[in-house]
């Protein structure tokens, strides 16, 4: 039963494995709470499924272009243009299968064995696998909640070394939430600009869900734009996790290694689906500007309510849809015979013990917190809040 050393490595993600337990409690009858998954509850906006059924009926079931469909790559690059100050050509965009496969493609035409890549903790479940499948070191740097669970250009600089191939971060942050603003980027980008051969991967898929005044591309700072790959994708801001269409724009030839790679490997995405996100993004972004309101009024709420739970610290994160709040008070407390080692202990008893499924820290690259996804209804969200605090006092 032979597997390879690479895959015997890898670990599941432990936000899907979390899914999947709450769906298999779920199936034997418990009442549960899922919070786990990064998933809008929102329906993809009608006008976006129309275009799809519009498009199969005039016969876009066919291969398109590894990196996509021309006319989606134009309308890819007027938004940057448009929204992100920043200006890739057709040529440098490609569409794939969801945003993961964007970071995948660049893992592999980036790395070579030994190579280290700096990816900003917490970070990203999947992140630092994808870095070791692809032979390269994850160097995580790590900021808690005293810092906002940002990163600041001390600890870049000391974390850069001469194997540093790419910088990897997502803004606003999965799992915490965080938004680096235009003050925090620059003085990242003063240290990097004493490293010009690093590559900076911006992970902007929570782009739409931004509560700042202005959402900043990396990319667009001075001197930035040639050495920065931004990713994005339609799952978040339009509700369309289920369509896998995520893009990035790239230096040309990154672009081109990347489409190299997915050529082998998937070929392009989903044709109707490519056609549907042109519609989206040339729609007047009413859509993504409803949806930001409702999680914007379910993290206050949902702020409130952990408050009020001795024991969790919780900041007041700006983007995403999701909390991570500090448990480090309950570490070492009991209920039976289970301990609270950490925040994957904590997860699981909140799980069992409350029917609410959250996700360890661990995962995300810190012990000492678990993540809340608020993309639920604000009645679940309220019952989920009433159970956690139910199932935390119970501890001793």
């Amino acid at each position: 039963m032979f597997l390879s050393d690479r895959v015997n490595s890898m670990q599941p993600s432990a936000t899907i494995r979390m899914a999947e337990l709450a769906r298999k409690l779920k199936g034997e009858g418990r009442d549960i709470i899922s919070l786990s998954l990064g998933e809008p509850d929102f329906d993809t906006p009608e006008f976006i499924k129309t275009a799809a059924k519009n498009a199969l009926d005039q016969g876009f079931t066919k291969y398109t272009a590894v990196p996509g469909h021309l006319e989606l790559r134009q309308a890819i690059s007027q938004k940057f243009k448009r929204e992100n100050n920043l200006d890739y050509a057709p040529e440098q965009i490609v569409v794939s299968n969801g945003a993961k496969q964007s970071v995948a493609n660049l893992a592999q035409a980036l790395l070579n064995p030994g190579d280290e890549a700096i990816i900003f903790a917490p970070y990203w479940v999947s992140y630092a696998d994808i870095i070791r499948f692809n032979g390269g070191t994850p160097i995580p740097i790590l900021a808690d909640i005293s810092q906002d669970f940002k990163v600041n250009a001390e600890q870049l600089k000391a974390a850069i070394s001469d194997k540093t191939r790419f910088i990897l971060f997502s803004s606003p942050c999965n799992p915490t939430g965080s938004v680096f603003e235009r003050d925090e980027l620059e003085t990242l980008v003063e240290v990097l600009r004493q490293h010009p051969d690093i590559i900076v991967i911006a992970d902007e898929i929570y782009e739409y869900i931004n509560f700042t005044d202005e959402h900043v591309s990396i990319g667009s700072l001075e001197g930035m734009q040639n050495r920065t790959v931004t990713i994005n994708g339609m799952s978040k801001g339009y509700a369309m996790t289920g369509w896998r269409l995520g893009y990035m724009g790239a230096p040309l030839h990154i672009a081109e290694a990347c489409a190299k790679i997915q050529g082998q490997c998937t070929s392009g995405a989903t044709s109707f689906g490519q056609m549907a996100a042109v519609t989206a993004l040339n729609s007047d972004g009413e859509a993504h500007k409803q949806m930001k309101a409702a999680f914007r009024r379910r993290r206050d709420l949902m702020i409130e309510k952990l408050n009020q739970i001795k024991g969790l610290k919780v900041n007041h994160p700006k983007g995403a849809f999701y909390l991570f709040p500090d448990m480090s008070e309950l570490i070492g407390k009991t209920c039976g015979e289970t301990v609270i080692n950490n925040g994957a202990d904590l997860a699981e008893y909140l799980l069992q013990a409350g029917g609410v499924a959250t996700v360890g820290g661990n995962a995300f690259g810190i012990d000492n917190c678990f993540r809340i996804s608020y993309a639920a209804s604000e009645a679940q969200l309220l019952e989920a809040c009433v159970r956690i605090k139910t199932a935390i006092e119970a501890l001793d």
